[in-house]
């Protein structure tokens, strides 16, 4: 009787340590069933061969809880359990796809990509008079806030080139440019009647 079928034997009378001394024996060929598994999928899908592994693993060994598990699953052998193994990867796959077609994850929608040089230089509605007062404003409040609004908006540089320019991360550089542009829209909100 090979190790595996042991550790499922094990695993069905219930002994705790028998689930995680499996993992490390079938883990690598649980991710080429993901991967092969994954290979069939249309283009977009976002799950990753190990998210799939970690999914099914956990659905096939679970303490009950309602959930299909170790206590309701009888494993005759090594093949058994790969079987089981994909037929859980092939639920996974189908709620997923199940949830991608709702209406309020985008439906039939198809993703786009948001290209940087399409936000680099955002539209700010307003006379630039207006812009510049209320920058003016801003720049006594946060001198770098300011300092970025010009960057981003007047020159047209990206958010990395921006933080490059001030010395911060580009993180930081997000951050900021957020909320920069609250704080001009609401200073810029409130002068007009």
């Amino acid at each position: 009787m090979s190790e595996v079928t042991e550790l499922l034997a094990a695993m069905e009378r219930n002994e705790p340590q028998a689930a995680e001394a499996l993992l490390p024996l079938v883990y690598d060929e649980l991710r080429k069933l993901a991967r092969s598994k994954l290979r069939n999928e249309q283009p977009g899908q976002t799950l990753e061969a190990t998210a799939l592994v970690h999914e099914a693993y956990v659905r096939l060994v679970a303490n009950g809880k309602g959930q299909t598990g170790a206590e309701d699953q009888q494993w005759d052998h090594r093949g058994h359990f790969f079987a089981a193994a994909a037929e859980a990867m092939r639920r996974i796959l189908v709620e997923s796809a199940r949830r991608k077609r709702r209406l309020k994850r985008g439906g039939d929608l198809d993703r786009q990509p948001l290209e940087d040089d399409a936000i680099a230089a955002p539209q700010i509605d307003g006379d630039l008079i207006e812009l510049d007062a209320a920058l003016e404003r801003l720049a006594a409040k946060d001198s770098r806030k300011a300092e970025l609004v010009k960057l981003r908006y007047f020159a047209g540089l990206t958010t990395a080139e921006a933080a490059n320019a001030l010395g911060i991360s580009t993180t930081t550089a997000d951050r900021d440019w957020t909320y920069a542009r609250a704080w001009l829209f609401r200073e810029m909100s409130q002068d007009k009647p």
